[in-house]
């Protein structure tokens, strides 16, 4: 069981020593909406962040958008990663899923959070971390980044090529009041070992239809490191190549919930090769097929990952402080 006298949800502000911040989990019940913040827990006011230039960058937020969803406003320059706001039905979290269930854009739910973008980081193309970007960055005129696999879809997409950009891992690219360097990672693993919707596209192909048209397409993670900020490190998957993680020591990690038990030693091998970050903060495990509302809806086979992912963080790497974000709350590191 979580310890509820140990987390306070929302209080976070990155300092020298990143102060102790963290979140009870202990609200999550199978089927139900994760415990509410108290209405005393209000955010922190954001720091501003000074860049390498001497010029501010201005204030610096990251708002989980649920899945391992996120928006980073830099002063007044966004970052996208594995925006997934649609969230509709396949049936996966009813025992029922569908592999045929037709792709679809909710873009009365998109509209109102997204404004604005420059980049849009993609972990992999399954589609719920592909299904939205295709349009957010015809809306937004934002850059794609990711596999050759995400090149082929956003092509397939009618996205033009010059707004899509293939990495592999091992990039570091370089935006002015922020880096962003690109780590060649892995998928998480079924409980028959292998991987949901496995294979990539060499070359476009027609435009997907179905979510079984969005393959998991090889996977990367990402760290973006602020000027005169935190360095943060998002994953979309819970697997890891620990040796592609060596020098990356975030200050903050977006940890996956691991999806199964087939890969061994998780936890302690992701923290061991991020140098034990100060603060880990864990995604992917909310019901991603509701609603985009706090407080977030959790079944109850991903309450309990929840609760051993937060317990094998503390056992393993006593001094990271753990986060349990809830959706569009503005978190300042």
């Amino acid at each position: 069981m979580l310890d509820n006298h140990s987390y306070d949800r929302r209080r976070f502000l990155r300092d020298a020593a990143i102060g102790a911040a963290a979140v009870s989990a202990g609200g999550l019940a199978a089927g139900a909406p994760a415990q509410a913040a108290p209405a005393t827990a209000a955010p922190v006011a954001a720091a501003p962040v000074a860049a390498a230039t001497g010029r501010r960058s201005g204030a610096v937020s990251f708002r989980w958008w649920g899945t391992s969803g996120w928006r980073i406003d830099i002063g007044d320059r966004t970052v996208l990663v594995d925006p997934y706001l649609s969230r509709y039905d396949t049936g996966l979290f009813k025992g029922a899923f569908r592999e045929d269930t037709p792709l679809e854009v909710a873009t009365d739910v998109i509209d109102p959070l997204v404004d604005r973008a420059e980049n849009i980081l993609v972990t992999h193309t399954h589609w719920d971390h592909f299904n939205d970007v295709p349009y957010l960055a015809g809306r937004t005129g934002a850059r794609v980044f990711g596999t050759l696999t995400a090149h082929h879809l956003g092509l397939a997409y009618g996205l033009p090529a010059g707004q899509l950009v293939p990495v592999k891992g091992g990039e570091v690219l370089d935006f002015g009041t922020y880096t962003v360097e690109v780590v060649s990672s892995l998928h998480s693993r079924n409980k028959s070992w292998s991987v949901a919707f496995p294979g990539v596209r060499h070359s476009q192909p027609p435009k997907p239809v179905t979510i079984a048209d969005l393959p998991e397409g090889d996977t990367l993670a990402y760290q973006i490191r602020v000027a005169g900020g935190p360095a943060v490190f998002f994953m979309g998957a819970s697997d890891l190549n620990e040796r592609n993680l060596a020098g990356l020591a975030p200050d903050v990690a977006m940890v996956a919930s691991a999806a199964t038990t087939s890969t061994a030693d998780y936890v302690p091998r992701l923290m061991a090769a991020l140098d034990y970050p100060k603060v880990v903060v864990p995604v992917h495990w909310d019901n991603f097929e509701t609603p985009l509302t706090n407080p977030p809806v959790v079944e109850k086979t991903d309450r309990e990952r929840l609760e051993d992912l937060i317990t094998a963080v503390q056992r393993v790497s006593p001094r990271s402080r753990v986060l349990v974000p809830e959706y569009h709350t503005a978190y300042h590191f």
